[in-house]
């Protein structure tokens, strides 16, 4: 089986080594079984009918160029040596149109193939039949079967090559697919660890920032201000560090010990834990509930929290006043969190915005853009004409379209 393999191989290495193969062996079983021992029976001429038998095979060489032309000589000429041998024991050569029959069938367009080599077989047999009268005779039938079986051959091998082709162009397609989705999916992996770590380790940092800034203040003249900064800065520390070390924990490889699955998704049920840190270090929050509360579905009450955190960080980091206003209204079919900063917001130098400017380089707002936009919600965030800056999200309690980086 594997020699056959190794062949099979080397042939379609070799394409045309083979043909001229398959050419010198007909060629070969023609001659002998013509002339071999039955020279006193060859009628006409033996050098014509040579000529005849090493054309008809010797075009089988370059059967895969030209296989029409290839197809019209090669039975031509199996006809002339016939003719000059007298059919007696020289119908091996026919093996040659045949051989050129399937070739057409195999190679050229298939309905013009399949044409052309039914007319040819009918051609060569009407010819048989004008040399011996006898059109429905044993050996007439065979060589129409044999025509009809090197054409369907070729027709098969036609079908099997292309069939071939649309399964290795279907396994590309796939394969380009597969990358591009791994792609897909690692970019959005990576999106949904960027907020993560913006949200949760963020809003703890900004804390930390701030009150060390308080604690750096009041270290002189005000001891008790400073002890409180740093404790508030020492609680905000532990929370950072838990929860990067639950993202780092999510990035270890399959297999490693007590790794989890998933980052503890927080939700709007963890609001006032939310509320009394950010109170506790010097942001005023004055919170309102309309209407009646209503479950969110997960990646809706995630997306809510994480809207109202980012919000109130954004307030504490950069409002000139330390004040904000949360109102959270329960409609029909979504929740509406409004945040608003009725001080305005500061520049990095430490300037107001202008009425209409959205601060520059808003990593959080471009996130929390994304994350409400994804479950089908409205968002818009910047500041008013009185100088408030405002946030204000849409969220449907049962997002229909949830994207798979805002899974929790």
């Amino acid at each position: 089986m594997n020699a056959i393999g190794h062949l099979r191989r080397a042939a379609r290495r070799h394409a045309h080594l083979a043909d001229v193969a398959i050419a010198l062996a007909v060629f070969t079983a023609t001659a002998l079984t013509a002339f071999a021992g039955h020279s006193d029976s060859v009628g006409g001429s033996r050098t014509v009918a040579l000529v005849a038998a090493a054309l008809a095979c010797g075009v089988l060489a370059g059967r895969r160029r030209r296989p029409l032309a290839t197809l019209a000589v090669s039975a031509a000429a199996a006809e002339l040596f016939l003719a000059q041998s007298g059919g007696t024991g020289g119908v091996l050569v026919l093996l040659a149109p045949l051989t050129a029959l399937y070739t057409v069938a195999d190679l050229v367009e298939r309905r013009r193939g399949l044409v052309l080599g039914a007319s040819a077989v009918a051609a060569l047999a009407l010819i048989h039949a004008v040399h011996k009268p006898a059109l429905l005779g044993p050996q007439n039938l065979a060589f129409i079967a044999l025509g009809g079986l090197a054409i369907a051959a070729g027709d098969s091998s036609r079908n099997r090559r292309a069939y071939l082709a649309e399964v290795e162009q279907r396994a590309a397609r796939a394969e380009r697919e597969r990358e591009r989705d791994t792609r897909r999916r690692i970019a959005e992996e990576r999106l949904r660890i960027a907020r993560d770590l913006h949200d949760a380790v963020g809003h703890q940092l900004a804390l930390i920032s701030v009150q060390s800034n308080v604690a750096g203040q009041a270290l002189d003249s005000d001891v008790a201000a400073a002890s409180e900064a740093l404790s508030h800065v020492k609680s905000a520390s532990r929370k950072a560090l838990g929860e990067l070390r639950d993202t780092v924990s999510l990035l270890r490889q399959p297999g490693d010990p007590i790794a989890p699955t998933a980052i503890p998704a927080p939700g709007l049920d963890g609001l006032d834990e939310l509320l009394t840190s950010l109170r506790a270090s010097g942001l005023h929050i004055d919170c309102h509930v309309d209407g009646k509360v209503v479950s969110l579905a997960p990646a809706a009450d995630l997306t809510a929290y994480r809207v109202i955190q980012e919000s109130l960080t954004n307030v504490y980091k950069h409002s000139s006043r330390r004040q904000a206003r949360l109102t959270l209204s329960y409609d029909r079919h979504e929740l509406r969190i409004i945040v608003d900063d009725p001080g305005g917001q500061r520049s990095a130098g430490g300037h107001a915005h202008a009425s209409g400017a959205v601060p520059p380089r808003r990593h959080g707002i471009v996130g929390m853009r994304e994350r409400v936009l994804a479950l089908g919600g409205r968002f818009t965030a910047g500041p008013r004409p009185d100088g408030a800056f405002h946030v204000a999200a849409d969220l449907p309690y049962q997002p229909l379209d949830l994207s798979p980086e805002l899974a929790p």
